[in-house]
């Protein structure tokens, strides 16, 4: 059985509100309606299973399950190689065989901020002449597009916002972000690092390393983007209650220039918007990171 962690059930649901309170039931049944194959190549344009082209090496593709992918992948069992319903429902919130990079949910945040633009991430900002000290600053590319219908990228963004500032719903990060001077588009996932048959999760009787990791991702100003990122907390439990602390740190430092501790300080002007891209990959407190391991799953 494929359950939701809100016992009580989420009534009627929309997909605003099956983002903003995520509700996992929603995708169990959009996911086995349209199937592993396009799902998968609805993703693959995001950079899920390919490397971003970062300048970095040993950069992992990491997974992006299809038919073709467990065939060749379990190619000693013919049992094991047939796609059933329940890869596909587990797929559908991040469970599964679903492998990404904290770069790749990144990278594809950024491009879903950027309206479908991609722009390829780079480690380097700018280089200085250890001469003259000129500086030249790394030439931001557009690598590529993906041709999405803009009331369709409307939703999603208006259901991202809703996870951080709808009270009402409520958004899954509301109160990590509750007075937050800035608006924020997220997500809060948690994924599973272990598959349960027949038991239910209990966090308190799992080894640590077989706990489930917390993850958020996001993007601000959710009407001007100046920086996007994806946080993972491995084996720390809910994304709402770990990881979207961490990121409401993160973004405060990065657009107030606030520490934590710091009195509140007023907003400042917003800059004139510019696509978000990924100067630098670390997503932490600081980074100038605007972009791309599982993706956002279950019990936020």
């Amino acid at each position: 059985r494929f359950n939701d962690d809100e016992k009580g059930g989420h009534g009627f649901i929309d997909m605003y509100r099956s983002i903003a309170m995520s509700c996992d039931t929603y995708y169990y049944q959009l996911g086995n309606e349209m199937g592993i194959d396009r799902i998968h190549d609805f993703m693959q344009p995001f950079g899920f299973g390919e490397k971003t082209g970062i300048d970095l090496e040993h950069e992992k593709t990491g997974i992006l399950p299809s038919q073709q992918w467990k065939r060749e992948r379990f190619k000693r069992s013919r049992a094991a190689q047939k796609w059933v319903g329940g890869d596909t429902i587990s797929i559908s919130i991040g469970n599964g065989f679903n492998s990404y990079t904290p770069l790749q949910m990144a990278h594809a945040v950024a491009t879903l901020a950027n309206d479908g633009v991609i722009m390829r991430p780079h480690l380097v900002k700018l280089i200085e002449d250890g001469g003259n000290h000129a500086r030249t600053p790394t030439v931001r590319k557009e690598s590529g597009r993906i041709p999405l219908k803009q009331e369709n990228i409307d939703v999603i963004k208006r259901a991202m916002v809703g996870v951080t500032a709808d009270g009402k719903a409520p958004g899954t990060a509301f109160m990590p972000f509750r007075n937050v001077q800035y608006t924020v588009a997220g997500k809060t996932g948690t994924a599973q690092v272990v598959g349960l048959k027949g038991q239910k999760y209990n966090a308190a009787a799992t080894p640590e390393r077989l706990r489930d990791n917390a993850l958020f991702i996001a993007f601000a100003p959710a009407d001007h983007p100046r920086i996007a990122l994806a946080l993972v907390v491995e084996n720390a439990g809910f994304g709402a209650a770990v990881a979207a602390p961490i990121a409401r740190k993160a973004l405060d430092y990065y657009l107030l220039g606030k520490r934590p501790g710091d009195a509140d300080r007023p907003a400042p002007k917003p800059a004139d918007p510019e696509p978000a891209d990924e100067d630098q990959v670390a997503p932490t407190a600081g980074a100038d990171f605007r972009p791309g391991g599982e993706t956002p799953g279950n019990k936020d």
